[in-house]
C-alpha cells in the first residue's frame, strides 16, 4: 500500500536575491515523499515550489492539497489530470514523487548523458538585482566563471544606471562574444517601455523577459509586434492551465520566444504542453528554474536534458542558498553538470 507524508522546508540565500517585485531574504518550499508500506526504505520525492509575487497559488493551497494527497493515495494519478491542474507546483511535485518512486528514490528520473556525467546543459549565468557596484561585480564573477550568455534582473534600481551597466559590459564584450538577456519582470509600463527597447536594441540585447505585468495583453501584443528586442513572454504564462487559454495566448501575443518554468506551470506534461504549441508557431523557448531546492531543480535539469535544447537554459539557482540538499548537480564554466559519483544527502528531509 502506497503511503505518504509532507514536509516544509525553508532555505537561506546567499544575498538577498533582488527583482522588481521586491527582495527575496528566504525561501519556502514543500515536499511529498511517499513509500509503499512493504518497502519503506524507499522513497519518492517531489518538490512543491510556488513562487511567491509569481504564483498564482497560496502556500494554504499548497499544504491543502498535499495534506489531501497523504490522506488518500489511492487516486494519484486521477488527480494529476483534474483538481490539481490548478495547483501547479503540487502537481509537479506529484509528478516528481511518483517518477523518483518508480526509479526506486535514486532520483534518477530521466537517465541520460547528461545523467551518467557525459554531457552538461548550457546555462545562463544569472545577475541579481542590487546596486550599481554589487551588479557590476556579479557580472564580472559570472564573465570569470565562463558564462558566454548573461541575464541580467533589470527594473529595480534606476534605470539610465542599469543601461550604464549594460554599455559597461557591451564595450568590453561584444554581442558576439557575450549574449545579453534580460528580464524585467514586468517592471515597465505602456509609456516607458517602448524607450527602454530601444535602448535595450541599442546595446545588442538578445532579448528581454516580461517587459509589461502579466495580463496586459494588448500593450504586450504592441510590443511584441514592434520590439526592436525579441520579447520572450514569462509571467504571462502562468495560470493558463487550458489548451484552448495556451493557443490564445501565443496566436494573439506572438511573442519570439517563451520562458518555461514547470514549477509554476504546471510540471512536465503541462510544459511539454507549451514547448509543442510554441515548436508549432516557430517561436523560440528556454526552461528556466524557479529558485527550487536541489529535490527540484534535478527534476527540471534531468527533464530539460531530455528535449533538444537549442539555447542556453535558466537553470544556475542551486548555489544560491548557503543550506541547499547536497547533491550531483553543479554550475560550473557555463553548463549545468550532474556528477554521478556525489551521493545525495537528503537528512535535511528527516524528521
Amino acid at each position: 500500500m502506497l503511503r505518504a507524508r509532507w514536509i516544509e522546508r525553508t532555505f537561506t540565500p546567499r544575498f538577498p536575491l533582488g527583482t522588481s517585485k521586491g527582495v527575496l531574504n528566504e525561501r519556502t518550499v514543500w515536499y511529498l515523499i511517499a513509500w509503499d508500506s512493504e518497502r519503506p526504505e524507499v522513497r519518492g520525492i517531489g518538490e512543491a515550489a510556488l513562487f511567491p509575487g509569481h504564483s498564482k497559488e497560496f502556500p494554504a493551497d499548497v499544504k491543502t492539497k498535499l495534506l489531501e494527497l497523504c490522506m488518500d493515495t489511492t487516486n494519484w494519478s486521477q488527480r494529476l489530470e483534474d483538481d490539481l491542474v490548478d495547483v501547479p507546483s503540487v502537481r509537479f511535485a506529484l509528478e516528481q514523487c511518483l517518477r523518483d518512486l518508480d526509479a526506486s528514490g535514486s532520483k534518477v528520473l530521466f537517465p541520460s548523458d547528461f545523467t551518467l556525467g557525459k554531457s552538461g546543459i548550457p546555462i545562463n549565468g544569472l545577475v541579481w538585482m542590487g546596486s550599481f557596484s554589487e551588479m557590476k561585480q556579479r557580472v564580472k564573477e559570472k564573465i570569470a566563471d565562463g558564462f558566454t550568455t548573461i541575464k541580467l534582473k533589470i527594473g529595480g534600481i534606476d534605470v539610465e544606471e542599469e543601461f550604464d551597466l549594460l554599455a559597461a559590459v557591451r564595450k568590453e564584450y561584444s554581442a558576439q562574444d557575450l549574449v545579453l538577456r534580460v528580464d524585467a519582470n514586468g517592471a515597465f509600463d505602456a509609456t516607458d517601455a517602448p524607450r527602454v527597447l530601444d535602448r535595450l536594441a541599442e546595446l545588442q540585447v538578445h532579448s528581454i523577459e516580461q517587459p509589461v505585468k502579466p495580463g496586459r495583453y494588448e500593450v504586450m501584443s504592441e510590443l511584441c509586434r514592434n520590439s526592436p528586442v525579441p520579447i520572450a513572454l514569462d509571467e504571462d504564462l502562468i495560470g493558463l492551465n487550458t489548451l484552448d487559454a495556451k493557443e490564445d495566448l501565443l496566436d494573439n501575443l506572438d511573442p519570439k520566444f517563451i520562458v518555461i518554468k514547470p514549477s509554476l506551470v504546471g510540471g512536465w506534461a503541462a510544459a511539454e504542453e507549451w514547448i509543442a504549441l510554441a515548436d508549432a508557431r516557430g517561436i523560440g523557448w528556454w526552461i528556466t528554474s524557479a529558485l527550487e531546492s536541489s529535490i527540484g531543480l534535478n527534476a527540471v535539469a534531468q527533464w530539460a536534458a531530455s528535449l533538444d535544447l537549442r539555447l542556453p537554459q535558466g537553470l544556475g539557482t542551486g548555489s544560491l542558498f548557503t543550506d541547499n540538499i547536497p547533491s550531483p548537480l553543479l554550475a560550473a564554466r557555463g553548463e549545468l553538470r550532474f556528477r554521478p559519483e556525489v551521493a545525495w544527502d537528503l537528512t535535511r528531509l528527516d524528521g
